[in-house]
């Protein structure tokens, strides 16, 4: 692995080699392995180490960045001559800031729990091959077809600059995909955590399991509007298309479906979310892309959105703007990302707060005439994106629930959902869990029953 010190003495010599008002460099990478099934056997085993440097100069508002996963002296010099070259010929940046020094950067408000874990690191490919054993094992009892992956890396992330600020950030992380097939039916999960030692995959695939067998022979409804139960993935897949829309940058350039609508009543009084760096089920740097320290901010506070994160160069255009009296306070979040981008910043690290009476699913089934269980979702695209209109499919474990039991599985619908009615429309939540999804980030989201979703046709299958 790359060590803070290796990666201060590159940067030292990048210093050297540079003319520019001000060097800064991004570091990243580590080591990675997959072990891939399908078919009930193990197919590909693979492994990587790579790490790299992006490096960033600034000559009077002109800035640009290059790349090199080389450190020897000639390529370090070949990136700082190519990051020199390419910002010489930039239009300058009006509103580029200096790098942040230590003090800009910030103490941490709040310390991060480790990320970092021995055994998850040490994960060898024969401990994985056992798990997918385990999971292929389940597969078979039920006559039925898996596939999925079980993954392991080490990585880091550090950020140095000519102001003298630096930050390091080592992480581990163990992902557990599980797919199972029948027939006409399947069921699905997938968690991942920093420490592997949380991760189960054989009761991950028990659960996938039972959903392919129990959604056999689907039968077809009519699509209309139910009370749906989302179990945390399918939630965090429709509420991650929200959060880019919580940058400072996206209000000044309209593209926020919160422009006009911070100070207001927006979702139900029993939503409330923060970004928090710190919460022990959430993982990443304690830095933003500039070195910044992560502020935990309060983004929703009983339906009302309360503000909205910012980069420094971020927050300093919205205090001059027509929105400054509407969206809230405004000072640097620590929520940028490596400059130059287009996006601004974005919140990272959401977590969803408790609910003051937390519903398990089997309790959110058992106290529904008539809804829909869904296991998660798939292929969503925004429809409209100031209504946060959403538009996607059911998949892999859809269910119909009646007189508190579910019944059967269902062939899969399409829906067209408002994300900010659906917030408005929660009936009862879960206890928050880390959840994986596949459109968005990990988060740490409750399942939830919610009344009236809008399901728009029915697939065929």
């Amino acid at each position: 692995m790359l060590k803070q010190d290796q990666a201060a003495d590159i940067f030292s010599r990048i210093k050297k080699q540079s003319n520019a008002d001000e060097v800064e460099c991004l570091f990243y990478g580590g080591r990675s392995a997959l072990t891939r099934f399908a078919n009930n056997t193990i197919h590909q085993n693979v492994a990587e180490e790579n790490y790299g440097v992006s490096v960033r100069t600034v000559f009077g508002g002109r800035t640009a960045r290059a790349t090199t996963n080389k450190f020897d002296e000639q390529s370090l010099k070949d990136v700082v001559k190519a990051s020199e070259d390419l910002a010489r010929v930039q239009e300058p940046d009006p509103d580029l800031l200096p790098v942040p020094d230590a003090a800009e950067g910030g103490r941490a408000t709040q310390e991060i729990p480790s990320r970092h874990f021995a055994v998850t690191a040490a994960l060898t490919p024969d401990q994985r091959a056992e798990a997918v054993g385990k999971i292929v094992s389940i597969a078979q009892r039920h006559k039925l077809t898996t596939a999925g992956i079980f993954s392991s890396a080490e990585g880091v992330e550090g950020l140095f600059n000519s102001r003298g600020l630096s930050n390091w950030h080592t992480q581990t992380s163990a992902e557990v995909s599980i797919t199972m097939l029948a027939p006409d039916s399947s069921g699905w999960q997938k968690a991942n955590s920093p420490n592997v030692a949380n991760l189960d995959p054989k009761a991950l695939a028990e659960i996938a399991a039972k959903k392919a067998v129990e959604s056999a022979s689907p039968r077809e409804i009519a699509p209309g509007k139910y009370t749906v139960i989302l179990e945390p993935a399918a939630v965090l897949d429709m509420t991650g298309f929200a959060f880019f829309d919580f940058g400072g940058l996206a209000i000044l350039d309209q593209r926020s479906f919160l422009n006009n609508r911070i100070g207001p009543r927006l979702f139900g009084e029993n939503i409330s979310i923060r970004d928090d760096v710190a919460h022990p089920l959430q993982s990443g740097p304690s830095f933003d892309g500039e070195g910044v320290r992560r502020q935990k901010v309060q983004l929703v506070e009983n339906g009302v959105v309360k503000r909205v994160v910012y980069a420094r160069a971020t927050a300093e255009k919205m205090r001059k703007s027509e929105y400054a009296g509407k969206v809230g306070p405004i000072e640097p979040t620590g929520h940028g990302f490596p400059i130059p981008n287009e996006m601004g910043e974005g919140p990272m690290n959401i977590v969803f707060e408790s609910p003051r009476d937390p519903k398990t699913v089997d309790q959110m089934v058992s106290s529904t005439e008539r809804g829909i269980l869904v296991t998660r979702l798939w292929y969503i695209r925004e429809v409209d994106p100031y209504e946060k209109i959403l538009t996607g499919m059911t998949r892999d474990g859809t269910f119909l629930v009646e007189n508190g039991k579910i019944v059967c599985g269902v062939l899969n619908f399409r829906f067209n959902q408002s994300l900010i009615e659906m917030l408005s429309k929660v009936e009862q939540m879960s206890t928050p869990v880390r959840t994986s999804g596949e459109e968005s980030f990990d988060m740490v989201v409750p399942a939830m029953k919610v009344r009236d979703f809008n399901f728009t046709e029915v697939t065929k299958f």
